[in-house]
């Protein structure tokens, strides 16, 4: 009979230990697993027989002080057995967590109200372009959109900046090639709508521009929201009535404008759009630059230049165009002094919407 001299709690050999009382360890193991009712218990009832001071453990620790042959002998049948009780414990586990997961099902009261999940909002960037859309087509306006990649001859030399025009520097435009970019304005459309269609023409074309500019009031990307109306008679009063109605739907009644003469190159003559600054009341302030007024759109009528390069005769049709930024507009809308807040994802920012 092979046999070794088990370990005593003090340390020393006791009595002898065949592979016959490992046999019957592991059945009184097996047995009392199989009895436990609860995970405690069970762990408790591991660390018996695992555990760092476990009756498996110190047989184990004792096969050092025997013969090569009895030591191989009898470490063979140990390690099975450890090995056979970690996986009766790993399942007795396993089935203690599902019996205790479907015990709290049959305890769930479904009458409970559920937990309503948090809905999402509309970006303050999208709600104002809705807005602003939504203004000009009660006035009568069509939305078309295009291309953000776009051709130097829709972007620029159409609408009466050739290459050598001084004004292409104040775009800061970002190239792909020469004659491809990314658009900096959403006026490529006025030209692509009058190549298709012949007057009367009434639309406003929102989209994505980009162009080299970052501070408190100006990112390389945003948004504007152009228009073109062409038409025989139309006169510069038409755009100020156009443009009023406008302001004061988006604003409110109560909010002062005022025209103020400008340049663009594809306008004669030009005005900007000026109100009063909604942050500080007009008294002066950081994001007005202490002046109580906002630019919040350029303007003006069609210039004969514009016309000639769609083939539309000057001297028959006149219209005017406009365009503005929908950050600065919603700036204005709920008071933020900072365009970059638009963009940096703050949730604390963007729930207040």
């Amino acid at each position: 009979m092979l046999s070794f001299f088990c370990m005593e709690k003090g340390g020393n050999l006791k009595g002898s230990l065949s592979l016959d009382d490992l046999k019957r360890l592991q059945n009184e193991a097996l047995a009392q697993i199989s009895q436990v009712a609860g995970l405690e218990a069970l762990e408790e009832l591991r660390i018996r027989y695992l555990g760092r001071k476990g009756s498996l453990t110190q047989i184990l620790r004792g096969l050092k002080d025997l013969e090569l042959e009895l030591r191989r002998q009898l470490g063979q049948k140990a390690n099975q057995t450890k090995q056979d009780l970690e996986l009766a414990f790993a399942d007795k586990t396993s089935q203690l967590k599902a019996a205790a997961r479907q015990a709290g099902a049959g305890a769930l009261d479904v009458t409970l109200p559920g937990r309503r999940p948090p809905l999402g909002r509309l970006h303050p960037i999208t709600r104002t372009m809705q807005e602003i859309c939504d203004i000009f087509l009660h006035l009568g306006f069509e939305t078309v959109e295009g291309p953000e990649v776009e051709l130097d001859w829709y972007n620029f030399e159409a609408l009466n900046l050739p290459p050598d025009h001084p004004a292409r520097d104040m775009q800061d435009t970002f190239y792909f090639t020469d004659q491809v970019l990314l658009r900096t304005h959403t006026s490529p459309m006025q030209i692509r709508i009058m190549e298709q269609r012949q007057p009367p023409v009434r639309i406003i074309a929102p989209g994505r521009v980009y162009r080299r500019d970052s501070d408190l009031t100006h990112t390389p990307m945003f948004h504007q929201v152009e228009g073109l109306l062409v038409d025989q008679g139309v006169t510069f009063a038409d755009l100020k009535g156009t443009l009023t109605a406008f302001v004061h739907q988006m604003f409110g009644p109560e909010v002062s404008l005022r025209f103020r003469p400008s340049y663009f190159p594809f306008t004669e003559p030009s005005a900007e759009v000026d109100i009063a600054c909604v942050i500080c009341r007009g008294e002066g302030c950081r994001v007005c630059k202490i002046t109580g007024w906002l630019e919040i759109l350029g303007s003006g009528m069609v210039h004969p230049a514009v016309f000639e390069a769609v083939n539309y005769d000057p001297e028959t049709y006149t219209g005017f165009a406009f365009g503005l930024g929908v950050e600065r507009i919603a700036m204005l809308k709920y008071g933020i002094d900072d365009l970059r807040l638009f963009f940096e994802n703050d949730l604390r920012f963007l729930r207040q919407f």
